[in-house]
């Protein structure tokens, strides 16, 4: 099957195809959108829409940025348009099912998601991008339309306030609480001064 010239299966640049690329865009789907099945959509989307203009990608460049940079715009463009069609909220904390989590590293990785989620847009984009999908700074820079300085500049401040919501002072503070919390020694030091 042909589109523009180009056959599907050879579609691979640097030995990635977009099939490989379907995880991380979810993952990346995933700080835009906090409904799964919103994520869901928008790595359709993006999958359709590179498809669709695959005669526009540019051999010889990252399939991954050149998507990431789709998704990007079609979720500011859904944002947009959803600002203009449905004022009101667009989250309703009641819709969120709750559960209580039954080990403690459940716990402590909720909080950093919620952390996370709290963060600006801007500065949770980038921590996604280079802190959780591991791309590179002049990656994130292409797909977030910014200097690579914008982007150091934003995850520094990102782990600040990730810090920050978690009542921490530093990350080196918030490893020694968090092995001690799991060894058991955070209960026992706490019983002792009571």
């Amino acid at each position: 099957m042909s589109s523009g010239g180009y056959d599907l299966a050879d579609q691979e640049t640097n030995e990635v195809s977009i099939v490989d690329l379907i995880p991380a865009l979810r993952a990346f789907a995933r700080t835009f959108c906090r409904v799964p099945d919103d994520a869901d959509d928008l790595v359709q989307e993006t999958l359709t829409k590179g498809l669709a203009n695959i005669d526009k990608f540019e051999p010889g460049t990252r399939m991954k940025s050149w998507l990431f940079t789709i998704m990007r715009n079609t979720y500011y463009t859904r944002v947009k348009i959803a600002a203009r069609e449905a004022p009101g909220l667009l989250d309703c904390a009641s819709s969120r099912p709750f559960s209580e989590a039954t080990q403690e590293w459940t716990v402590q990785s909720k909080e950093v998601h919620a952390a996370i989620q709290k963060l600006p847009e801007h500065q949770r984009e980038v921590m996604t991008l280079i802190g959780v999908l591991g791309v590179s700074y002049e990656e994130t820079a292409e797909i977030c339309g910014c200097a690579v300085g914008t982007v150091k500049s934003r995850l520094n401040r990102a782990r600040a306030n990730v810090l920050e919501l978690l009542g921490e002072s530093s990350l080196q503070t918030l490893v020694e609480r968090r092995n001690r919390l799991s060894d058991g020694q955070l209960d026992i030091e706490v019983d002792s001064r009571r």
